[in-house]
């Protein structure tokens, strides 16, 4: 992997380096307006033989494993902060999404294919069915750094988590095809059934497992907890993949089960994989811009194809098979121009690509280089502009406000016993009220209060006012019963 005697000191000194220039991409990357991917991905490219030397990398079979060990992680992350209350609206025109539509978007990626880049029949749509699905890392990468509104970032969110088992499908059909001489038509076609199916099962299963075990084994020390939930989504990948089912959906299932559940050490789960969530993204789009050569990406045959592929993709392939997925579907037609525009391509059909290269696919090497191009004026044009595309449909959501105040949440293990963070809005019934005047369970002191960024010490002639962030300890056992008193779900 890297070019000559390469001392262990270097390697460190290369792994901080590369992990303290992609956090700082990410503050480039909001002031640029440009996704986060794009810029690690440069990283990997300028680090790579064809840049700067320092690494050689071109192993495909690498590249996949840390891809894939990557997207379990990021796809798990998602899951976890996505709320099933909002999911559930949109669960029908996502699946529709995540499956006609990506057929449909593959399809005409792939008709196109043949003639622009004079690919045979075959490999064209498989070079279809790579980019052909939305990408989950991309996605849930954006919505996080942009005020999107909260039905079509739902639909975003649900379609990228659970359309990677067709593109997958597709992917690995059209490679049987290219590679076998007596391919099994029904054994293909009965797969992507089998795939969905028990993968589906499998999410649910052991999501639930991992819920009840979370909360019922007593570990002695809090930092084992989010490694503890960590280890359940690759557990999920695996048994998904192991009995020839999706683990991707089956981890994205597993992630919704656990995140919507009550759970013990919630806040350290959440931020434990929200920062290894980070790190994962960072070093899979580095690895994968280690793949790339410039030289090749950057050719005149590449970009030329590269440009009249995205081209179709973005303005007509999307489109045409978002229309028609969503079709009978409450979603306005600004909401369909959006879902239509928001189709960023990303991690995946990378990844993808490098099945083509490990299967010897005559034209494994181009297709990669063009699914690269793709991917990068993907995350570019549409990556770049949701904001404005969103704010000019009229579908920007509600300003996403995170405290800027520090104060750590915990789960009090030895003492049955947590301390949780609570905002108030119009609709809390506690607003308006002294705190000697609410009947809180016995067990519960509200510990301190955050308002307009400055700390209010709480005492009983303190007024509950709405936008305070309230940091409450209350028992486990009486936690319900404060869930339900304040009608807000942890």
């Amino acid at each position: 992997m890297f070019v000559g005697s390469f001392d262990i000191d270097y390697f460190v000194l290369l792994a901080a380096l590369l992990l303290i220039v992609g956090v700082s991409v990410t503050k480039f990357s909001s002031r640029l307006g440009m996704p986060s991917l794009v810029l690690f991905i440069l990283v990997g490219m300028l680090i790579g033989s064809d840049g700067l030397g320092i690494i050689y990398f071109d192993n495909a079979e690498q590249a996949q494993l840390v891809g894939i060990i990557a997207l379990v992680i990021i796809l798990f992350e998602g899951g976890m902060q996505t709320k099933w209350s909002t999911i559930r609206q949109v669960v029908w025109p996502s699946v529709s999404l995540a499956t006609a539509g990506v057929l449909l978007t593959s399809l005409i990626v792939g008709f196109t294919a043949h003639y622009i880049v004079g690919l045979p029949w075959i490999e064209a749509l498989l070079l279809g069915a790579i980019v052909g699905s939305t990408d989950a890392a991309a996605v849930f990468a954006s919505l996080k750094e942009r005020n999107i509104s909260t039905k079509v970032g739902a639909t975003m969110e649900a379609e990228s988590g659970t359309n990677d088992p067709m593109a997958v499908f597709l992917t690995l059909t059209f490679i049987e095809l290219i590679t076998l001489t007596e391919p099994n038509y029904w054994l293909l076609f009965s797969s992507f059934f089998w795939q969905m199916g028990i993968g589906l099962v499998i999410g649910l299963l052991l999501g639930k497992v991992a819920s009840i075990s979370i909360n019922h084994i007593n570990l002695d020390s809090s930092g084992l907890y989010p490694i503890f939930t960590l280890s359940f989504a690759l557990l999920t990948y695996s048994a998904a993949s192991l009995l020839n089912a999706s683990g991707f959906l089956a981890v994205y299932v597993a992630a919704l089960i656990i995140g919507n559940s009550e759970l013990t050490y919630r806040h350290s789960i959440f931020r434990f994989n929200e920062g290894f969530a980070w790190m994962a993204q960072i070093l899979m789009f580095i690895i994968l811009g280690l793949l790339a050569f410039p030289e090749q990406i950057l050719s005149a045959s590449v970009i030329g194809s590269g440009l009249l592929l995205s081209a179709v993709l973005i303005l007509v392939a999307r489109p045409v098979a978002t229309f028609l997925s969503t079709i009978g579907m409450k979603y306005t037609l600004n909401e369909k121009i959006f879902l239509s525009w928001a189709g960023l391509r990303g991690a995946v059909p990378i990844v993808l690509a490098t099945f083509a290269i490990s299967a010897d696919v005559e034209s494994g090497q181009m297709i990669f280089n063009v699914v690269f191009f793709i991917v990068l004026t993907s995350a570019l044009i549409q990556g770049s502009s949701l904001s404005f595309v969103a704010k000019k449909l009229g579908l920007s959501g509600p300003k996403k406000e995170t405290p800027h105040h520090s104060l750590e949440l915990i789960s009090i293990g030895k003492a049955n016993a947590e301390i949780i963070e609570f905002k108030t809005d119009e609709n809390t019934p506690i607003v308006g009220q002294k705190l000697q005047d609410i009947e809180f369970p016995d067990s519960v002191l509200v510990s301190a209060i955050v308002r307009d960024e400055n700390l209010v010490t709480p005492y009983g002639e303190t007024e509950i006012k709405e936008d305070d962030f309230l940091y409450i300890l209350v028992s486990r056992k009486e936690k319900n019963k404060l869930r339900k008193m304040l009608k807000h779900k942890y």
